[in-house]
């Protein structure tokens, strides 16, 4: 097990009607104006946002309105945010949404003290050393923002998908989870999530790092934990039990906990960010099109962790064919995604004839000449999988 530092202080308030006591959070953080942001208008049809009104007026909370984040989150609608912020003084960023509005939250956090440009920080040109507050209200359970550090945002004029970790600043000073808010999402949503945290999970589980055998276990039993649960809500949306299952993995996915001590791998997740900033693909369906691609690639070169994963959870027989085992437990994993009513290939995603080359290019543009850890993925690397996709 490597050294390691785990630093999350997120105040988490779970359960039934929760969404009540945001008034009175907001003020134990000693916050008078606030800013909410929000996408669509499910939260307003819902009755969800006037709820939330309702408490922070009898809180004596005075708060702004910042709606239209729109999935994938764009640079354009930071700076938005950040004017108007700005303009309104506002104390804190309180995010009602998944995670494409929580990560816009935290990025308009980062640049409302910042005199230069926001994506700077994304860059890697400056670092943040103030922001303000991020508060959560989370609605669709998947991109684990409500408990971590780390933004995702797209700039337009580029197409550069890039993310920014700055766990000791935007991690949610305290996140609401009701389960009961995700009774209405989509099939397809509620799908796309859970393969987003299955992911979060396996970033960090597919590590060469020796000796992780808590972490191994930790990512282990939240996989089968999410699998189980998913067959509970495909039958079952308002399942409460189940929702508050997957409520809490996909925090649990991403918070940090399943890769203490682990030298993390995260080239799906940058693979995938090509697909969805070029094709504006969900998220959670470019990587269930990427990852077994990607396994597959590297089941050819570093079988063992994958084999693991066969075995231990989709239960593959122990081979001394490792490939074997990796490649029946990757069938498996395909099995499942299709299941949940998810694309495995390009051509179900929709993208007939990716641009490979473009995609290629773009990604070690930002990432640089070598990807991930696990197999450390060259340009040429990058095209295969990209090709074993298709």
């Amino acid at each position: 097990m490597n050294n390691f530092v785990f630093y999350s202080p997120t105040e988490f308030v779970f359960g039934k009607d929760t969404e009540a006591q945001v008034g009175v959070l907001v003020r134990k953080y000693g916050v008078r104006k606030v800013m909410i942001a929000y996408g669509g208008g499910s939260i307003i049809r819902s009755g969800l946002l006037d709820r939330v009104k309702e408490s922070l007026q009898a809180a004596g909370v005075t708060y702004g309105e910042f709606g239209g984040v729109q999935p994938n989150p764009i640079d354009t609608k930071v700076y938005e945010g950040i004017d108007i912020c700005r303009r309104e003084q506002a104390e804190m960023i309180l995010a009602v949404g998944g995670g494409s509005v929580i990560d816009t939250a935290k990025a308009i956090a980062a640049g409302v003290p910042y005199e230069g440009d926001f994506w700077d920080f994304f860059i890697g040109k400056e670092k943040v050393t103030k922001a303000l507050k991020v508060a959560v209200i989370l609605t669709i359970p998947a991109a684990g923002s409500e408990g971590s550090g780390n933004s995702v945002i797209t700039k337009i004029e580029t197409l550069q998908k890039l993310s920014l970790r700055v766990p000791e600043l935007l991690r949610p000073v305290f996140s609401i989870m009701n389960p009961e808010l995700t009774y209405t999402l989509p099939p397809f949503q509620t799908a796309c999530g859970i393969a987003d945290m299955m992911v979060h999970i396996m970033e960090r589980y597919f590590t060469n790092t020796q000796d992780v055998e808590i972490s191994d276990r930790l990512c282990e039993g939240t996989l089968m934990a999410i699998i189980k649960e998913a067959y509970r809500i495909k039958q079952n949306p308002e399942d409460y039990d189940a929702r508050a299952n997957m409520m809490w993995c996909g925090t649990i996915a991403h918070n940090g906990t399943c890769g203490i001590g682990c030298e993390e791998d995260w080239a799906s997740h940058f693979l995938e960010h090509e697909i969805s900033a070029i094709y504006n693909v969900t998220h959670g369906a470019g990587l269930t099109v990427i990852v077994p691609a990607w396994m597959t690639f590297v089941s050819r070169h570093n079988p063992k962790k994958i084999a693991q994963f066969a075995n231990r959870i989709f239960g593959i027989p122990e081979s001394e064919d490792l490939e074997e085992m990796a490649l029946a437990g990757i069938s498996r994993l395909k099995h499942f995604f299709r299941y949940l009513g998810l694309p495995v290939n390009f051509k179900e995603l929709d993208v007939e004839n990716p641009d490979i080359e473009r995609l290629a290019d773009s990604l070690h543009r930002n990432k640089g000449e070598l990807v991930g850890n696990y197999v450390k993925l060259t340009k040429e690397d990058s095209k295969e999988v990209y090709r074993l996709a298709l």
